[in-house]
């Protein structure tokens, strides 16, 4: 992709160029770059989709300077789900996966978080922070209290992961009013490593940037991963307070949101 300085913008795609525009980008992160897979991934168009897209509303990144075709100017994606949305679609996305009761009975309002993905050429700058800022208001508008969603390291060898998985549950676990479960048929044990020999560098070094930005928001992790074999990683559910952030915390995920 040709750069010059970046001009972002971010919405909600509101058309189904857009949403194809968001698809293709996941295709070219998810399916091309590590090696996922699914029954409605179109191959041809180069489309990662799946049933829940409907239901989603898909905040997109832009870059304005972009010159070439308008469908290739979608540089990031997030799509989120709210609870009402959720009803919709008979279930959270990651309910496959997670026992989400503890949340779904708590009667606080829920945003399910997924497919974040950033373009290779916009990795490491500014662009993650629009993306932020603009999910922020978001969740300001629609008075969310509770995010969370499953984050993925790629790989779905447990023992190469055996450090930060283990790090994520010795120092991560969520509170059990949040501790969503990995479910019963698919459980995969976090605690793999004593506490006491666990190597926190090395752990910290093998965590995405992803999933480290979501620690510093204050967020933890349900009990368990899920090995997923069709998108080739293992997964954790990642469970964010809002109501738990403290005032630091709370300025790094606001800052730039009008009141």
């Amino acid at each position: 992709m040709a750069m010059s300085a970046p001009q972002f913008s971010v919405k909600l795609a509101e058309s189904e160029a857009e949403l194809q525009s968001a698809q293709r980008l996941r295709y070219r992160v998810f399916v091309e770059e590590l090696g996922a897979g699914g029954a409605l991934v179109d191959h041809d168009q180069r489309l990662e989709k799946d049933r829940f897209d409907p239901f989603f509303d898909h905040l997109i990144l832009c870059d304005e300077s972009y010159e070439g075709d308008a469908s290739q100017q979608v540089v990031g994606v997030y799509r989120v789900l709210r609870d009402d949305q959720a009803l919709k679609a008979g279930q959270f996305y990651s309910e496959d996966e997670y026992d989400l009761t503890v949340l779904k009975n708590s009667g606080r309002k829920l945003l399910e978080l997924g497919r974040s993905c950033l373009h290779p050429d916009y990795r490491g700058g500014a662009a993650m922070y629009h993306l932020w800022n603009a999910l922020a208001a978001y969740v300001f508008e629609h008075e969310i209290e509770v995010l969370f969603g499953v984050a993925s390291f790629h790989g779905t060898d447990l023992d190469s992961l055996a450090q930060p998985l283990s790090m994520l549950y010795h120092n991560h676990l969520a509170p059990e009013d949040l501790r969503v479960r990995a479910q019963a048929d698919h459980y995969a044990d976090m605690n793999l490593v004593p506490k006491a020999q666990l190597d926190r560098r090395r752990a910290m070094l093998e965590v995405p940037a992803l999933i480290k930005a979501y620690l510093r928001l204050g967020g933890f992790v349900g009990d368990g991963a899920f090995v997923d074999h069709n998108f080739n990683t293992t997964d954790v559910c990642l469970i964010m307070d809002t109501k738990r952030l403290n005032e630091k915390q709370k300025s790094i995920y606001t800052k730039g949101i009008a009141r």
